[in-house]
C-alpha cells in the first residue's frame, strides 16, 4: 500500500520537474505517474514571463489562481486573474503565453498527458 500514496509538499516537489507534479514523465509505478492528466504547482516572480509562447498545443488546459495577480496572454485577448480563486480553462489548439504581473502561484492542470512534450527553458 506505501508504494500507492505518496505525500510530498508542492513547493518543495515543483521545482524537480520545472513545476509539474503529475503527469506521464513521472517514473512508472510512482502514485504521480498519470497519462490521462498533468497537474503544475507554479511559483512565479514579479514580471516573470513565458519565454515563448505554446503554439499548436494539443491539450486543454485549467489555470487557478492561488495568490498574486497573474495575466494569461491568447491571441486577440489577456485575461487578467486577481483575486485568489480565480481561473482560465483554454482548450485544445488555443495559443497562449502568460507574465506575472505581482509574485504570484498558481496551479495548472491539463489532459491529457502527452508522451515526450517538453518546452525547453530559457537557460
Amino acid at each position: 500500500m506505501a508504494d500507492e500514496i505518496y505525500v510530498g509538499n508542492a513547493g518543495v516537489d515543483a521545482p524537480e520537474e520545472r513545476g509539474w507534479l503529475l503527469g506521464r514523465f513521472m517514473p512508472e509505478g510512482d502514485p504521480r505517474h498519470s497519462t490521462d492528466v498533468e497537474i503544475k504547482w507554479g511559483t512565479h516572480p514579479p514580471g516573470d514571463t513565458r519565454a515563448e509562447w505554446v503554439r499548436g498545443e494539443h491539450r486543454t488546459a485549467l489555470l487557478v489562481l492561488i495568490s498574486g495577480r497573474f495575466r494569461m496572454e491568447f491571441p486577440g485577448r489577456d485575461v487578467v486573474l486577481s483575486k485568489q480563486g480565480d481561473y482560465v480553462v483554454w482548450g485544445r489548439g488555443v495559443d497562449h503565453s502568460w507574465y506575472a504581473e505581482e509574485a504570484s502561484v498558481v496551479m495548472t492542470v491539463r489532459w491529457p498527458s502527452i508522451p515526450g512534450y517538453k518546452v525547453e527553458s530559457a537557460s
